[in-house]
């Protein structure tokens, strides 16, 4: 038996609307969270067209060899850095017309497996066992408006294709649980004397890469609560009746990073030669959300611990994209430099209780924001529902200041020389004592 998609009645007329604009196809993602029991799509977001796109598109036959798979791919991944945690791309979908319906499958299991691998790559965190691997692709007829919903399991490469159950529901995330923290960060990351070129995006993945699994062996507190990670989330709270509410309910979450870890293994210091390093300074705002249908604490837990790694991690990548824009990728020395990280802010969905984010520099104009929303997500926004959610975090690089020239260096070694040539001079002496000792005693016996 194959999954059930439960989608938001919204989605359905957007789709519609979409069908009747098609020429000759369109695609798209569809954004939504996995569960052990079913699926849910609260989102789906076309590709945005790109000019050459149209051109060859009003001269020649349709055709879905021209499907340009890295700009949609590329579009998953903006789109991606603007899901709170607990939501994903769910799948892709594709509206053409019938002439284009028998490729249309093939086309669609290629994009799937073409943008989970380019959102895998960005990750900081693996995918449990347990977790769902089915992605969607979902094909709808623009002249008979039928739809077409069939899965594809991504982490089998030579998955085939199972069919799946695609139901609309009114006021899909009416009952879902937003879980918010706020997380000081204090990252200090060495930048090794032997990594080429100071290659600053590396060091700081790499150094994210150590906090993450901090993150992942934190404690959580959830409404000043420590509680069994298979327990109902909503255990003890009363539960809406209907499915009509328009808010969600809150749980306030404190993380407790571990020190150090209790009965692991001896670590050995390691000495390593730095040329700088790297500190993340700030608070940033976290926030997840979990549908309400018996939502395990392990769950909600996991998809908070995945947006509090998510998020500095897409706020580096922003940054440092930034920086190649604006100063060129192939900077070989830095001084001391000093950056803000892109604050976070929250925006809510037409018709949904859960709020999108996306990420702006300080000098940014809230037109470009909406521009963005626009653009990645076909979602209108007004300025006054965008809600920045925290103060300014900063990225602080810093050359190590006492750095030896060429002549101290060259001091540096004579003086290493000497203190060698002194220490191995004492063990000459040394031995010529011992050797004189032994003539004299040999010619004291021998008279």
């Amino acid at each position: 038996m194959g999954r059930t998609y439960l989608v938001e009645e919204s989605i359905g007329q957007y789709l519609t609307e979409l069908s009747t604009k098609v020429k000759p196809y369109v695609t798209g993602l569809l954004i939504g969270q996995c569960s052990p029991q079913r699926d849910y799509v609260i989102r789906a977001v076309r590709t945005p067209p790109k000019e050459q796109q149209q051109q060859e598109e009003s001269v020649g036959p349709p055709r879905l060899a021209s499907l340009d798979e890295e700009w949609i791919t590329t579009h998953a991944s903006q789109v991606s850095r603007m899901l709170p945690g607990g939501l994903l791309v769910l799948g892709v979908f594709m509206i053409a017309t019938p002439e284009l319906a028998k490729d249309g499958q093939n086309a669609l299991r290629k994009l799937i497996f073409s943008v989970e691998k380019s959102l895998c790559k960005r990750r900081l965190w693996k995918p449990t066992e347990e977790e769902v691997s089915d992605r969607a692709a979902l094909q709808i007829c623009s002249a008979t408006k039928k739809v077409v919903c069939r899965t594809y399991d991504v982490q089998d490469p030579k998955s085939s294709a199972k069919p799946a159950d695609w139901k609309y529901q009114s006021a899909l995330t009416a009952s879902w649980v937003a879980l918010g923290c706020t997380v000081n960060v204090n990252i200090h990351i060495p930048l090794l004397a032997t990594s080429p070129n100071h290659d600053l995006e590396k060091n700081t993945k790499n150094g994210l890469n150590r906090w993450s699994k901090q993150i992942e062996d934190s404690v959580f507190l959830i409404n000043g609560q420590v509680k069994d990670e298979d327990a109902e989330l909503l255990e003890g709270q009363k539960k809406f009746r209907g499915n009509t509410q328009p808010s969600t309910l809150f749980s306030d979450v404190k993380v407790l990073t571990q020190l150090g870890q209790a009965g692991s293994a001896r670590s050995t210091a390691t000495v390593q030669v730095c040329s700088g390093s790297i500190n993340l300074r700030g608070a940033v705002k976290c926030r997840a959300y979990i549908h309400g249908n018996k939502p395990k604490v392990k769950e909600a837990i996991q998809a908070l611990k995945r947006d509090i790694i998510n998020t500095l991690s897409d706020r580096c990548e922003i940054l440092f994209e930034d920086l190649i824009l604006n100063e060129g990728p192939q900077k070989k020395n830095f001084g001391r430099e000093y950056h803000v990280l892109p604050q976070r802010l929250f925006v809510p969905v037409a018709g949904s209780s859960v709020m999108l984010s996306d990420y702006k520099f300080g000098d940014e104009a809230a037109g470009e924001i909406q521009e963005r929303f626009v653009e990645m997500l076909d979602q209108p926004v007004q300025a006054e529902d965008m809600h920045i959610a925290e103060d300014i975090s900063t990225v602080d690089i810093c050359p190590v200041t006492d750095s030896p020239s060429d002549t101290q260096q060259a001091q540096l070694t004579k003086a290493t020389l000497l203190l060698k040539l002194q220490q191995n001079m004492g063990l000459v002496v040394a031995a010529a004592v011992a050797v004189l000792a032994s003539i004299f005693s040999f010619n004291y016996f021998s008279d």
